[in-house]
């Protein structure tokens, strides 16, 4: 009977201990301070885990701290985890911009963040979102590109609306315009006009077409590609690499080089997954059986050889130019896609 008695004893400590760690997990983590919450909030969506940032922003987010409605606004609008939801992300986004639109564009902790918000909602306008009743309106996500753009001077909103003005979507077509952006994006380094650009460049739409300097701008966007936008980049660059031979390889050679040194800009390597490891390059192989190499061709080729190919740039784009009268010694600029914006487009 004591044996029994004992043993009943120990299932029933062992099960109020189960009780306890299960109320200990149910029980809502306490912050000391909203703005705390939301440095872990943070903290946690930049590493991935998002089961945690949402409590965190939600807490902080009651107590009307700025950042943490965009941050939830982010997890929400990613279509890579559990946690979608357009319609939360929406509301977040234009809650964010509506109740700031007077922000001064030159107030760095407020204003980035609103003018995303802006691009994000344009985005929202152009597909529409039947999870709210929102119709497509591309006249109207061209008016919150145009505020993004032009008032907080936001390089992903300039780029949108870059696109919209070369496809006349929403808004009256204006290709030397659309053309001029994505040159000065470019020369910025942002890794997708600079990939958009070369797309145009290889297929020759809207411009002359030109296989050096696509190849050697899609090799500077892939570069300059944070993880979240590198699978349609390379997708791109995988497209041009295996549509060149090796004459037109070499040849961009030396615009990859100096084009680098240019219009590189350090990627952002916070892809917001947790994964960043898992995120190299995928490997890719053309359609011969080439494999697609993602390494900088100047890493490939001696020193000299990059010179020679470098200074012959010039000379072998002769055919055209309007397309060296602006290039340096080290060969042509991006600048002298605007040296043609006077041309007719090539649609």
């Amino acid at each position: 009977m004591q044996i029994f008695d004992r043993t009943l004893s120990g299932i029933i400590a062992a099960f109020l201990l189960w009780l306890g760690s299960l109320s200990a997990a149910a029980a809502p983590t306490v912050y000391r301070s909203p703005q705390d919450a939301l440095e872990q909030g943070i903290g946690a969506y930049n590493g991935g885990y998002y089961e945690i940032a949402i409590p965190a922003l939600k807490y902080a987010a009651d107590a009307h701290l700025f950042l943490a409605p965009y941050y939830l606004a982010r997890i929400y609008s990613d279509n890579n985890t559990s946690h979608t939801d357009h319609a939360k992300a929406f509301e977040l986004y234009k809650k964010l911009a509506a109740e700031h639109t007077d922000v001064d564009p030159d107030d760095f902790q407020r204003a980035p963040y609103v003018a995303k918000a802006m691009t994000q909602i344009a985005g929202y306008l152009l597909t529409g979102l039947p999870e709210v009743g929102l119709k497509p309106n591309a006249r109207i996500a061209v008016e919150y590109l145009r505020e993004a753009a032009q008032f907080f001077r936001d390089e992903d909103a300039q780029f949108e609306l870059a696109k919209l003005f070369l496809r006349g979507e929403g808004i009256e077509s204006d290709v030397p315009y659309a053309k001029h952006w994505l040159s000065v994006l470019s020369q910025k380094g942002h890794a997708g006009a600079q990939a958009f650009l070369a797309d145009l460049l290889w297929r020759g739409k809207y411009m002359e077409a030109n296989p050096v300097r696509a190849l050697a701008l899609i090799s500077v966007a892939v570069a300059n590609a944070p993880p979240y936008e590198r699978v349609w980049i390379e997708d791109i660059y995988q497209n041009i690499y295996c549509g060149t031979g090796q004459g037109i390889r070499k040849q961009a050679t030396g615009l990859v080089a100096d084009w680098r040194t240019r219009y590189g800009r350090k990627p952002d390597l916070n892809d917001r997954s947790g994964l960043h490891e898992l995120s190299a390059h995928a490997s890719r192989t053309c359609s011969n059986g080439d494999r697609v190499p993602f390494e900088t061709f100047a890493s490939k080729t001696s020193e000299q050889d990059a010179a020679a190919a470098t200074a012959a740039a010039p000379a072998r784009l002769s055919g055209d130019p309007q397309l060296v009268v602006k290039g340096s010694a080290a060969g042509p600029s991006l600048r002298d896609v605007g040296a043609t914006l006077s041309a007719p487009a090539q649609k």
